[in-house]
């Protein structure tokens, strides 16, 4: 079920179908097939459009005060910002490094008790060390105690997280902490599971004060990764909303 998780979603983003048009140009020589393939590469290769994109899968771009969250009892701050390297025993962060600034910040202010961290780990990554156990080394580091560290079992998706944390925690109120582009997607799993849910969102990857100007219109191999990014989660959205309708 996670390759096909993984592997479908392709078909449906830009690289993806530029590229089954181009096999369809050649196959039934169609030159507007490739026109297609050139036009679809760029459209979202523009920075104008992946920021459009991006703007609305965050749901704005404003981050909340964490003296404005209201208690819970856990903070669950989901994987996705740790990449092992060679000679850093705690891993590199990526962009991702907000999630885990923004859950040791809501605890530090008393947000909640418990700090929950995911032991994040795909299945083909059998010799890595799950990323919620060098999270909870860091926190440590920088002062939460170990008795308020919790770790889920090891996880591949946020499905896999959601019912991870329920084995965990039971069905309790909790502070969701990830990036904004994948918070409402997030909610919407933890929700499933029973979680009454406060929303935190981080790692914003558009700015408010971003001008119109030609640059803008120019395509960037870094707006194509962003609107494909911002895809997923549209996907993502559609079939956990979906998968909600025919359940009932």
């Amino acid at each position: 079920m996670l390759l096909v998780n993984k592997i479908l979603p392709i078909f449906f983003m830009p690289l993806g179908v530029t590229l089954l048009c181009l096999l369809a140009g050649l196959i039934l020589r169609k030159r507007l097939l490739f026109l297609y393939a050139a036009l679809i590469l760029w459209v979202f290769s523009m920075p104008v459009v992946c920021d459009g994109l991006m703007r609305f899968v965050e749901g704005g771009t404003e981050r909340v005060r964490v003296s404005a969250v209201h208690k819970a009892d856990a903070i669950v701050i989901l994987s996705g910002m740790i990449r092992e390297v060679n000679g850093a025993p705690l891993g590199e962060w990526n962009d991702a490094v907000d999630r885990f600034e923004g859950g040791i910040d809501l605890f530090k202010a008393g947000k909640a008790p418990v700090i929950v961290f995911t032991r994040g780990q795909m299945p083909w990554d059998t010799e890595a060390i799950p990323e919620g156990e060098l999270l909870a080394k860091r926190a440590v580091l920088l002062g939460v105690p170990q008795r308020a560290i919790r770790l889920t079992d090891r996880v591949a998706n946020t499905a896999d997280e959601a019912e991870a944390a329920l084995k965990l925690l039971g069905r309790k109120r909790i502070i969701l902490v990830t990036s904004a582009f994948h918070e409402r997607r997030a909610t919407m799993v933890f929700e499933h599971e029973g979680f009454e849910v406060v929303p935190f969102r981080v790692d914003y990857r558009v700015s408010p004060n971003s001008g119109l100007t030609v640059l803008r219109f120019l395509p960037s191999a870094e707006a194509l990764a962003q609107s494909e990014t911002a895809l997923h989660e549209i996907i993502g959205w559609i079939y956990y909303w979906a998968r909600g309708v025919f359940a009932k």
